[in-house]
């Protein structure tokens, strides 16, 4: 899988732009504020349906216009797609591949597969368990749809299941309003939890290669989903959910917020059995973010039949000189597109130089 190319109206900083890209490395160059952290987040959009940067679409549209555009043409299993993403002042959002509009926004996930990784990741070590879930969700999403609508559908629930707790937290037949929630609930958080282990022991491989190619075999990296749930087979696991559901009423209702489910969990990082979450060094929490990254690459190659393409925004500046080219190595093989200020490396790659937009 790879991009061919970006066509950009109205976005960001961009008032036309097409960028083309090539297979193997391809390093984006500019000063700072030029617009190069401003392409990949046009990429992202386009394989995830929204910005690593915002929540707010609007932000993404050029001050002063009304419409934001985003065209990616890109290979994947030896076949040409094209993605056409649009914003407008009133955060309508307009999908279309291959020229044929999508209905929901979450239908684009799977068609361009990315792995994206900023120093801003860093938040996936050491800031909260949203965090982690959040990378275990974006990824499992691009692999397995079902994932994806049972998250969403899993998060709607939740909503309401509060909503109830908060406004009738005084009616006495309050459990048996959240008899049918807590059901639903069950389905579709055992689910998430089961796939979430499983994603965790499957990554866990390919991340501890990674970290020991990254600190030269010194450090043992191991990952751990935590979840009161236990893992084992889909029924049991939803009958324990729903039960532990039950159970914690009278919490919740103290609380006014559901206290468990797929919504509470962790996922344990450990260097050489320290937890690296609350005691790891700031140049420990930076590596293991990026073997969790380097080794998603691998995981969809395994999973999906094809590496995705990797977007590094920035992050050269933050790696030592060993680590740099231990990156280049382990991103060999892959589409890699990454920006940076200056590139002085000695190895192959296609130049890409952004310039500032004239005002």
């Amino acid at each position: 899988m790879y991009i061919e190319s970006v066509q950009l109206k109205n976005f960001r900083s961009y008032e036309q732009k097409q960028v083309t890209f090539k297979e193997g490395l391809n390093i984006i160059v500019g000063q700072n504020a030029s617009g190069k952290t401003n392409l990949l987040e046009s990429i992202y959009c386009s394989g995830i349906g929204k910005s690593p940067r915002t929540n707010k679409y609007k932000e993404m549209i050029k001050w002063g216009s009304d419409i934001a555009y985003i065209k990616v043409v890109l290979r994947k299993n030896k076949t040409t797609h094209t993605i056409e993403f649009s914003i407008d002042n009133q955060d309508k959002k307009r999908i279309a591949v291959d020229g044929i509009p999508l209905v929901k926004l979450g239908e684009i996930i799977g068609i361009l597969n990315i792995v994206f990784f900023s120093p801003d990741e860093m938040k996936l070590i050491k800031e909260s368990p949203q965090e982690r879930r959040r990378f275990a969700d974006i990824s499992l999403s691009q692999q397995n749809k079902k994932y994806f609508y049972s998250l969403s559908k899993y998060n709607n629930i939740l909503a309401q299941r509060n909503k109830l707790l908060k406004e009738h937290r005084d009616v006495k037949a309050l459990p048996e309003m959240l008899y049918g929630w807590d059901i639903q609930l069950a389905e579709h958080g055992a689910y998430i939890v089961q796939k979430r282990y499983e994603f965790v022991e499957k990554i866990q491989v390919f991340a501890k290669k990674m970290h020991s190619e990254l600190t030269s075999d010194l450090e043992d990296l191991t990952l751990e989903y935590e979840s009161r749930v236990e893992y084992g087979e889909y029924n049991k696991m939803k009958e324990s959910f729903f039960e532990r559901l039950r159970g914690d009423f009278e919490k919740d209702l103290n609380l006014l917020y559901t206290s468990f489910g797929a919504h509470r969990d962790d996922i344990g990082i450990k260097i050489n059995n320290i937890d690296v979450r609350k005691f790891g060094s700031q140049g420990q929490q930076r590596s293991v973010a990026l073997s969790l990254k380097l080794a998603e690459i691998y995981l969809f190659e395994s999973e999906v039949g094809e590496k995705p393409v990797l977007l590094l925004d920035d992050v050269l500046s933050e790696l030592d000189p060993s680590r740099r080219r231990k990156l280049m190595e382990l991103s060999s093989g892959l589409q890699t597109l990454i920006t940076c200020t200056d590139f002085d490396m000695d190895i192959e790659h296609n130049r890409i130089v952004i310039e500032k937009e004239k005002k």
